[in-house]
C-alpha cells in the first residue's frame, strides 16, 4: 500500500500524501492543515472539552495516516494542561521518512513533533507515554480487526472517502466504530451523507450538521 506514495502541497501550503493505489490524498487538497484544525481539532476535541469541562480526554482516530491530527491535538492539550490518551488505527502505517518529510514541524511545537517521531515505531506495537500528560498508541490493524476494552470521548473518523473506500463507510464499519464511544462522546468526520446520518441515528447518536472545512459546505458531528 505504501508503494509510490507522493508528498504533495495543498492549497493552504501544508503538505499531504497522495496514494495512487487509492486515488486520493490523505487530506483535503484545499488545505491539509485547515481541514485538520477545523474538522477534528475544533469541531471534535475542542467542542467536547468546552461542553464537558473535562481535564482529561481520550481520542480514537480512524486513519492515523501522517499524524497531523494527533500533533494538533497533542499541542492543544499541552497548552490547556489536558491529559491526553490517543489511539490511532492504521492498517498501512507510513514510513518514518515519509512522515518526517511532511514539514508538519512548522505547525506544531518542537516537543510534540520530536516526541512523535522518536516514538512512532514503538507506538505501533504498544502504548507509549510521550510525556507525563500524553500517551500514544497506533494500532496496526484494519478497523474491523481492532479490539480494545477502552471507550473514548472523541472519535476522529478520517478514513478515505466513500467513493474510494466504501467498506469504511458501511454499516459494519460504522457500528463497530461507534461501540468505542463513551456516553456523551463526540463522533466527528469531514463527510456528511444521508446514509451516514441514518446509520448514526440508528445507533443512538444525535446528528449535528455544521459548516465544513474549505472545499466542503457541511460536515458531520454526532453525539452519543
Amino acid at each position: 500500500m505504501n508503494n509510490n506514495l507522493q508528498i504533495v502541497t495543498t492549497a493552504d501550503g501544508s503538505k499531504t500524501i497522495f496514494n495512487p493505489a487509492v486515488g486520493e490524498n490523505y487530506h483535503s487538497k484545499h488545505g491539509a492543515l485547515q481541514e485538520s484544525r477545523h474538522v477534528f481539532l475544533n469541531a471534535g476535541l475542542r467542542y467536547f472539552l468546552d461542553e464537558s469541562g473535562a481535564q482529561s480526554v481520550s481520542v480514537l482516530e480512524i486513519g492515523f495516516g501522517t499524524g497531523l491530527n494527533f500533533l494538533l491535538t497533542a499541542d492543544y492539550c499541552a497548552e490547556q494542561k489536558i491529559k491526553l490518551d490517543y489511539v490511532g488505527i492504521e492498517a498501512h502505517p507510513l514510513t518514518d521518512d515519509l512522515i518526517s518529510n511532511t514539514g508538519y514541524e512548522q505547525y506544531t511545537s518542537v516537543a510534540a513533533w520530536q516526541q512523535m517521531l522518536r516514538n512512532y515505531q514503538m507506538a505501533l506495537t504498544q502504548p507509549v507515554d510521550l510525556n507525563d500528560c500524553c500517551r500514544l498508541h497506533i494500532a496496526h490493524n484494519t478497523l474491523l480487526d481492532f479490539q480494545l476494552p477502552q471507550k473514548f470521548d472523541v472519535i476522529y473518523f478520517d478514513a478515505f472517502a466513500a467513493v474510494h473506500q466504501p467498506e469504511m463507510w458501511g454499516e459494519d464499519a460504522i457500528s463497530h466504530t461507534v461501540k468505542f464511544l463513551n456516553p456523551g462522546g463526540v463522533f466527528v468526520t469531514y463527510a456528511i451523507t444521508g446514509n451516514l446520518k441514518r446509520m448514526l441515528k440508528g445507533l443512538g447518536l444525535t446528528i449535528q450538521k455544521i459548516p465544513g472545512a474549505p472545499g466542503k459546505r457541511e460536515m458531520l458531528r454526532a453525539i452519543l
